[in-house]
C-alpha cells in the first residue's frame, strides 16, 4: 500500500499510543539521510527512525541496530543540543498528507520553556526533517539544505521561515464528504474509479485507491463501506504480501483481493516495516555509505587499467628489440658506406639471405653514432622487460585487490563498510579526515557472519578483508577448514570443524560461492584445507593469502540460515 497519507495516519495513530510523553534520552544520525532518537516511554527504551532516505522514506520505531559515524554531523549535534532531554507532548498528521509533527517541550539555554517542533514530510526525494521554533516559526536546522536556487517557494534553510509545501487542490477524506458516492454514479471501471478517488482524495495512493475503488464497488453500503475502510487504519492489522505480479508489498491491512496464503501479519506497523525493509534498507544505506569508497575505488581501477594497456605496449614494443639490434649491427658491418648527412641507406640483410632492407639514419648524427642510437634503443627495450614485468604484475594485483572490495560492497552491511574504509585509509586509498578532539573513536572490527549447516554446524564467512584476516589467522583453529572461491574475488569462510561431512562442505562451499563475484553464476570452483596451511606473506594487502594442497568442490552459490 505503501507509506502515502493513509498509511501516515495509521503510524502516527501507533507512534502517539506508544511514544507521546516520553523523554529524547538520545539522538543519533547513523545514515546522511536518517535520524534515529531514542525516546524514553513508559519505562522502556524506543529507538524512533525518521527516515528522508529518497527510495525509502519512512517513521517507525525500529529494533535493527546501527552503528553511528565516527564523528557526528552538524545537524546530530544540533538535534541533541535542543532535543536531549525534551518531552515529546504529540504527534500529528497535517491533514491526510504525509507530514508528520512532533511537539516537543524543553527549555532553552537561559531555563526558559520553549516549544519547537519536528516536521518530517515522506515525499520520495523531497523527504525532509525540520527542527522549528514554534513561537518564531524560524527552521533552527534541516537535515537537507534546500536553497532558493533548488526551490523558489520554500527555503528550507537555518534562520528561515518554515513554510509547509503547497496545498493540492484535494479533500481530506476524514471530513465529511459524498465524494465517493458521485463518482459510484458514474458507473466507472474499477481502474478509472479508483484515478478518480486519488485525484479527489488527499494522501490516497495508487494501492490505497485500488482497494478502496474494490471495496466500494463490491459493496451495498457505500458510507458503512467508506467509514469502514478509514477505520481500518485506526486499527491495523499491518500485513507484507506477494501481490498478484509476484511483487512484495506492505499494507496497513490485508487487501480483498489477496489469498490469505500471500499473507504475513505482524503485531505492530513498526515490527512488519522493519521486517519490510530490513534488506533493502540495509543494502540502500550500505551503497549511501559507500559513495566515496566506490568513487575511489572507480578512480583507481580506471587509472590502473590505462596502466595496464600502457604497460602491455611497451612489453609489445620490447619484443621488437631485435628490430634495432639487427639495423645496429648492419650498419656497424657497412660502417664504410655511411657518410654524414644521410637520412637512409639500403644494406644487405645477413639475418635474411641478404635481402635489402633500408635503414632510416639520423642526417645529423656520425655514421657510428647512427650504428650507437640503434643499440642504444636495443639495451633499453631488454632491459626495460623486467621492470614492465614486475610493474605488470603489480598492477595487476592492485586490480585484483580493488575489484575484491567493489564485489564485497554489493554485500556489505554498514558496519562492513565502515571497516572496508578503514582498511582503504590503513592502505593509503583514503585520507583521514583529521579531528579536532585529540580523542579519536577506533572504529572495532566486527565479528564475521555467522550460519549454521543443516546439522548445526557453525560456518563463519569474512564479509570484508579485514574481518577475512582476523576469521583467517586469529578466529580459526589449525584443524578447521577454510574454504574461498578459486581465482576471483569472494570471502574468507571458515567450517568450525576439522573433519566435516561431505554435505557440511558442500552448503560451506555454496555459502562461499555465495560471497564471492561468482555469485550469479551456476558452477563455481571452491578450494578448501585446513586453516593450518594458510600463509600471509610479508606486506601483502589485507585479504590475501597463499597455500596449497587444497582440495575443489564445484558448487552452485546459495546462502545459509543463520
Amino acid at each position: 500500500m505503501a507509506f502515502d497519507g493513509f498509511f501516515t495516519h495509521a503510524i502516527v495513530h501507533e507512534l502517539n499510543e506508544t511514544l507521546a510523553t516520553g523523554r529524547v534520552a538520545k539522538v543519533n544520525q547513523p545514515y546522511p539521510a536518517e535520524l534515529i532518537m531514542t525516546i524514553r516511554a513508559h519505562r522502556h527504551n524506543y529507538s524512533l527512525l525518521l527516515s528522508t532516505n529518497p527510495t525509502y522514506p519512512r517513521m517507525q520505531i525500529t529494533k535493527i541496530a546501527y552503528q553511528n559515524p565516527a564523528v557526528p554531523s552538524n545537524f546530530a549535534m544540533t538535534m541533541r543540543k535542543y532535543l536531549e532531554g525534551a518531552i515529546l507532548e504529540s504527534i500529528e498528521q497535517v491533514d491526510n498528507d504525509r507530514i508528520i509533527k512532533m511537539s516537543f517541550n524543553t527549555r532553552d539555554e537561559l531555563g526558559d520553556r520553549q516549544r519547537l517542533v519536528l516536521i518530517t514530510e515522506i515525499m520520495a526525494r523531497h523527504s525532509n526533517i525540520s527542527l522549528v521554533n514554534e513561537k518564531t516559526g524560524k527552521i533552527i536546522d534541516t537535515i537537507k539544505h534546500v536553497g532558493s536556487d533548488q526551490n523558489r517557494v520554500r527555503l528550507l534553510l537555518p534562520g528561515a521561515t518554515f513554510i509547509m509545501p503547497p496545498k493540492q487542490d484535494k479533500i481530506n477524506p476524514y471530513l465529511p464528504n459524498q465524494i465517493y458516492t458521485d463518482l459510484m454514479r458514474e458507473k466507472l471501471s474499477e481502474d478509472d474509479l479508483a484515478k478518480q478517488l486519488q485525484r479527489s482524495y488527499q494522501g490516497l495512493g495508487k494501492q490505497s485507491a485500488q482497494e478502496l475503488a474494490r471495496e466500494l464497488q463490491a459493496s451495498s453500503d457505500l458510507p458503512t463501506t467508506y467509514h469502514t475502510f478509514l477505520k481500518h487504519f485506526e486499527n491495523p492489522d499491518p500485513v507484507i504480501y506477494d501481490d498478484n505480479n509476484g511483487k512484495q508489498q506492505f499494507a496497513a491491512f490485508a487487501p480483498s483481493n489477496i489469498k490469505e496464503e500471500q499473507i504475513t501479519h505482524y503485531d505492530t506497523l513498526s515490527v512488519m516495516l522493519d521486517a519490510f525493509y530490513a534488506q533493502k534498507a540495509e543494502r540502500d544505506r550500505s551503497r549511501e555509505l559507500a559513495g566515496q569508497v566506490l568513487r575511489v575505488l572507480h578512480t583507481e581501477l580506471k587509472k590502473d587499467r590505462r596502466k595496464v594497456k600502457k604497460l602491455n605496449q611497451q612489453l609489445a614494443d620490447a619484443a621488437k628489440a631485435d628490430y634495432y639490434r639487427i639495423r645496429g649491427e648492419i650498419l656497424t658491418t657497412y660502417l664504410g658506406k655511411l657518410t654524414h648527412g644521410m637520412t637512409e641507406i639500403t644494406l644487405p640483410n645477413f639475418y635474411d639471405d641478404n635481402k635489402p632492407l633500408k635503414i632510416n639514419l639520423d642526417p645529423e648524427l656520425s655514421p657510428s653514432r647512427n650504428a650507437q642510437k640503434y643499440f642504444t634503443k636495443y639495451d633499453k627495450l631488454k632491459t626495460s622487460v623486467s621492470y614492465v614485468k614486475e610493474q605488470l604484475k603489480l598492477t595487476n594485483d592492485e586490480i585484483d585487490y580493488l575489484t575484491n572490495i567493489e564485489s564485497q560492497i554489493d554485500l556489505a552491511s554498514p558496519a562492513d563498510i565502515q571497516e572496508i574504509r578503514l582498511e582503504l585509509q590503513q592502505q593509503g586509498y583514503l585520507k583521514q579526515k583529521r579531528q579536532k578532539s585529540k580523542k579519536r573513536r577506533k572504529v572495532r572490527v566486527s565479528k564475521p557472519e555467522e550460519f549454521h549447516t543443516s546439522n548445526g554446524t557453525t560456518v563463519l564467512v569474512g564479509k570484508n578483508n579485514l574481518q577475512n584476516d582476523r576469521l583467517s589467522f586469529k578466529i580459526a583453529n589449525k584443524n578447521d577448514i577454510w574454504l574461498h572461491v578459486k581465482d576471483i574475488p569472494g570471502s574468507h569462510v571458515i567450517i568450525r570443524d576439522s573433519n566435516p561431512d561431505d554435505q557440511t562442505l558442500l552448503e560451506a562451499a555454496q555459502l562461499a560461492a555465495y560471497f564471492s563475484k561468482g555469485r550469479d553464476s551456476d558452477n563455481v570452483p571452491v578450494d578448501y584445507l585446513p586453516a593450518k596451511r594458510l600463509h600471509k606473506p610479508n606486506g601483502a594487502k589485507p585479504g590475501f593469502v597463499t597455500f596449497t594442497g587444497q582440495k575443489t568442490l564445484y558448487v552452485t552459490p546459495h546462502k545459509l540460515d543463520k
